[in-house]
């Protein structure tokens, strides 16, 4: 895979500019379609919160997983790794992977590669898909697409953390292409100024919300 340098955002935390472009993190796919004004106070403003209980759950299990599968694995390029695949199965897991043409990064939590489709895993608590996890995963897709020089289908998945349930999974068709785009496109938007951050109108949202005690933008209750 293609290395890229960098330099962090002089404003903007947990944003790089990778050529001439911002770059952020897919994960906020997922806090954009939470909340996006969380994306501002986070990273923009500065607001400190601690992290909630699922996050950290989320990082342990993410942890002990990768542990377990390193233990069995053969150390391989990006690049081996598609080689390979053209004519078996394997499977890799926290993926690193980055487009500098969408401007995003993060890390996929598991990938099937096969000799007919890429299977894009993507662990969450709970066994309910939220539009914000379905986003998510199509960054993934997209920006997994975009490191690849031979197209195979792609499949977009969201499995229950911790076990083998695959609870929902789609084609990373047209459609969803150009939606993740359109979406991405939004947040670079927010990022250089031209569009303004929305806050949720959901109370329920901002219960659960851990900048909920620092927000001035909160629904009302």
């Amino acid at each position: 895979m293609k290395k890229h340098k960098s330099t962090p955002h002089p404003n903007i935390s947990q944003v790089k500019i990778i050529q001439n472009k911002n770059n952020f993190p897919i994960s906020w796919l997922n806090k954009q379609a939470f909340c996006e004004y969380g994306i501002y106070l986070e990273n923009v403003k500065g607001v400190m919160a601690k992290s909630t209980k699922a996050m950290m759950e989320g990082t342990k299990e993410h942890s002990i997983l990768e542990s377990e599968f390193k233990k069995d694995a053969e150390p391989a390029t990006f690049e081996e790794m598609l080689e390979t695949s053209q004519t078996t199965e394997i499977l890799s897991r926290e993926l690193p992977i980055i487009s500098a043409r969408y401007g995003i990064r993060g890390f996929i939590d598991e990938v099937w590669m096969t000799p007919d489709e890429f299977i894009i895993i993507d662990d969450k608590p709970g066994n309910r898909a939220y539009q914000s996890s379905i986003n998510q995963v199509y960054g993934y897709c997209l920006a997994f697409k975009d490191s690849i020089p031979k197209q195979r289908n792609i499949v977009a998945s969201l499995r229950e953390r911790g076990t083998d349930n695959i609870f929902w999974s789609s084609y990373f068709d047209e459609n969803a292409e150009n939606g993740i785009i359109e979406l991405i496109e939004r947040v670079h938007n927010l990022l250089n100024g031209s569009i303004n951050y929305i806050p949720t109108k959901n109370p329920k949202k901002c219960r659960s919300c851990r900048f909920n005690p620092r927000c001035d933008r909160k629904a009302s209750f």
